[in-house]
């Protein structure tokens, strides 16, 4: 009497019990796909380059590449999942067998996703910013920590977190100090008053031991000098522009120029 009961109990739930092993298997391949992919690509790139670790253009690749993949995985089982159900037996074959219709209903709800996520899938082919390096964009500066499949991550200074669409990541004016060179300019600005005097200013800054200093703009409001000084390693960037910016400031005030 048991056996029949259980029987008729796994008969009744058949479809539940298959529909969630379907969903703990798809998890296992993720996770174990993820892991070997990781060891794979870092051993590969070793035994390639003779160093530890995997470069900024490999490892921002590999981690959108993992994600593309695992989101394309998790699809396919969740739409194998529901066929199981009858009732959601229609949605779970549409979701496989009708992939061009499904594209034109997701697109045409989800557009601004998906553009985000073309747009990740282009920064990660041809990567004008890698994880790692140091970007401006808009006025504000960060280091790339993550590129997703629809926004990309920037720690600032003050150890805050920008979440960039790629769209408008992809379309914008970036500022990369750490791509084909080891070492960035460092330059500031300074504003003086529409009647300083220009001359005593530059000679100022001038002064100071590899600086250098021009007059960058004139308008109304006043004048903009550029204040360069010696070329330093990305990371040191913004600390050492506010050194700098400190420097040329404190220069003009004892040479009596405001």
């Amino acid at each position: 009497m048991t056996h029949i009961v259980a029987a008729s109990f796994l008969e009744k739930y058949d479809n539940l019990f298959t529909a969630f092993g379907t969903l703990v298997a798809g998890a296992l391949i993720i996770f174990f796909f993820d892991r070997f992919l990781v060891r794979r690509a870092t051993r590969l790139a070793g035994a390639i380059t003779g160093e530890q670790g995997l470069s900024r253009d490999a490892a921002t690749r590999l981690r959108f590449a993992r994600r593309v993949i695992e989101a394309v995985v998790a699809i396919i089982v969740i739409a194998i999942a529901l066929s199981e159900f009858d009732s959601l037996d229609r949605v779970g074959r549409a979701i496989l067998a009708s992939s061009a219709i499904t594209a034109a209903v997701v697109g045409f709800a989800a557009r601004q996703t998906l553009a985000n996520a073309i747009a990740g899938i282009l920064l990660a082919v041809v990567q004008p910013i890698r994880i790692g390096d140091l970007v401006t964009f808009e006025g504000d500066t960060g280091t790339v920590e993550d590129v997703g499949l629809t926004y990309t991550w920037l720690r600032t200074g003050a150890d805050a977190r920008l979440l960039i669409p790629n769209e408008r990541l992809a379309g914008g004016i970036i500022r990369n100090d750490s791509i084909r060179s080891p070492t960035v300019s460092i330059e500031v600005s300074v504003w003086l008053a529409p009647d300083a005097d220009e001359a005593q200013a530059l000679e100022a800054l001038r002064a100071i031991a590899g600086v250098r200093a021009r007059i960058a703009e004139s308008t109304h409001e006043g004048l903009r000098i550029l204040v360069m000084g010696e070329p330093g390693p990305p990371s040191e960037r913004l600390a050492r522009e506010a050194d700098l910016r400190a420097t040329a400031l404190g220069a003009l005030r004892r040479a009596g120029v405001r």
